[in-house]
């Protein structure tokens, strides 16, 4: 078998593009994997037209050497948009190799391990605090709708819940400081005002929920080390499932974590085990997230397999398509040290069209896919529909 064609599709996903690496080969096996980035989606587009050389006339079958070839060709520039690319590519090779052998993805590393992965709301209230009117939910105007939102969450089955700093109002806002703001923003400090909105916001999902519905607070990179500490420390009363934090610093974690007893989470902006280990060696985190199309599956297994030497539990960070909760699930599926995986709820109206199937949740769970490859294929009659705009 050899590979002819590497494409890449940008599909609208309303406030960002979806990006897709297909793989086509010569026996009519064609294979689908994830890449996706809101904020520099042509840069990784540009990137795995840029690797495409690599690839096309090559056998797909010996995924370990592709993957090597083309982190060699990156080196001088490792993480970030390249490895983005690569992790891309990696996927749909799986894609390919599965479905070239009749398996699931997970049954060639030994899965599976479970036949359903937890899984988590997330971005709860985030994304209809921001585009009410693409999802067609309703807007968040006052707390009240906050507790609405939570009891949403319980009844249609789910067991927790990821939110971000979400300002009810008309219109509602997010706290992203750590992505973009007006001058003076970039110092990323926090005041007294945040701590307090934080403690009214999970206080009133907490209330609706009640105490067996964990959840999760996520900070992305929006304070520094001591803004951190204070939320984290002000979160202690309402028994968090983690407080998600990102950094670069293993040590500026470690001082986070053993400052407070509510757990951390990190990890999704590493790539790979080079910088995760750091981490580890360390014990700076509770549980490491791990972004599958950002990594790639290959790195993603070895992550997975590293955080179990240290005792560390795994989440996938998975807030992308239903092509990327297929993939994350197979991770999930090979791996012994899973604690939950992450998954939109809400999105666009359209995204269970670009699939031939979307995955099967049942109380809060989702089945680990059977068929072979990722267990799903893209259906790009669907996406046509829905171009991502240059």
């Amino acid at each position: 078998m050899k590979i002819t064609k590497v494409d890449v599709l940008n599909v609208d996903a309303g406030w960002r593009p979806w990006i897709y690496v297909k793989i086509e080969t010569d026996e009519g096996i064609t294979g689908y994997g994830e890449c996706s980035d809101g904020r520099n989606p042509w840069a990784v587009t540009g990137c795995v037209r840029d690797l495409t050389p690599l690839l096309v006339g090559q056998d797909p079958g010996p995924v370990e050497m592709l993957y090597t070839n083309m982190y060699r060709v990156t080196r001088q520039s490792p993480g970030g948009i390249a490895q983005k690319a690569i992790a891309g590519i990696d996927c749909a090779l799986w894609d390919i190799k599965g479905k070239a052998l009749g398996v699931p993805v997970h049954t060639l590393f030994g899965g599976p391990t479970r036949e359903s992965v937890r899984v988590y709301w997330s971005h709860c209230g985030t994304y209809r605090a921001r585009n009410p009117e693409i999802l067609g939910t309703p807007p968040l105007r006052t707390m009240d709708d906050i507790y609405a939102l939570g009891k949403e969450v319980v009844r249609r089955g789910f067991t927790c819940l990821k939110t971000n700093i979400v300002y009810p109002g008309n219109p509602a806002t997010v706290l992203g400081q750590g992505w973009a703001g007006p001058p003076g923003s970039q110092d990323l400090n926090i005041t007294p005002q945040i701590v307090r909105h934080l403690e009214k916001q999970v206080g009133t999902f907490r209330e609706a929920v009640g105490d067996d519905v964990d959840i999760c607070l996520d900070l992305n990179f929006h304070f520094k080390t001591e803004g951190f500490m204070r939320v984290a420390k002000a979160m202690e009363p309402f028994n968090l499932q983690w407080l998600e934090i990102d950094t670069y610093d293993p040590q500026a974690l470690l001082q986070i974590k053993q400052s407070t007893s509510t757990r951390i989470c990190s990890g999704e902006n590493l790539f790979t085990t080079r910088d995760y280990r750091p981490f580890f060696d360390l014990h700076a985190m509770d549980v490491a997230m791990i972004d599958v199309p950002w990594n790639g599956f290959t790195p993603s297994k070895k992550i997975a397999d590293l955080a179990e030497i240290y005792e560390i539990n795994v989440a996938p960070h998975n807030y992308y398509s239903h092509l990327s909760s297929f993939i994350s699930a197979n991770l999930c599926a090979v791996a012994n040290n899973v604690r939950i995986m992450e998954m939109d709820i809400d999105a666009v109206p359209w995204r269970d069209d670009l699939v031939t199937e979307p995955p099967e949740i049942v109380n809060g769970y989702m089945k680990v896919p059977t068929k072979p490859g990722w267990g799903v294929d893209l259906n790009e009659k669907e996406m046509a529909k829905h171009p991502w705009p240059k």
